[in-house]
């Protein structure tokens, strides 16, 4: 009795279906290959969001302080010119 011919019974039909198979399989990795590639330019976008972010907070943080400084020096001074405008009475 004789087998049926099935599509893999060919040698040159295996060759061409393997090839086709990798021709597929390397397209998949090229389209993960370049969703990774998007994905690490993201990454690094946000790191550099992120440190400018950082400097810029460190400013205003290091820019803030005179201000508490620069206020309760208004206070002493007005305090102390009302406290000489009473006294000069």
């Amino acid at each position: 009795m004789k087998e049926p011919a099935t599509p893999f019974s060919d040698p040159a039909a295996v060759a061409v279906e393997l090839e086709r198979l990798r021709g597929t399989l390397e397209a998949g990795f090229a389209r993960v290959d370049g969703s990774l590639a998007l994905l690490v330019q993201r990454s690094d976008q946000t790191d550099k969001q992120l440190d400018d972010h950082e400097q810029r907070l460190d400013a205003l943080e290091r820019a803030r302080w005179p201000l508490a400084s620069v206020g309760v020096l208004a206070t002493l001074v007005t305090l102390g010119l009302t406290a000489w405008e009473l006294t000069a009475r």
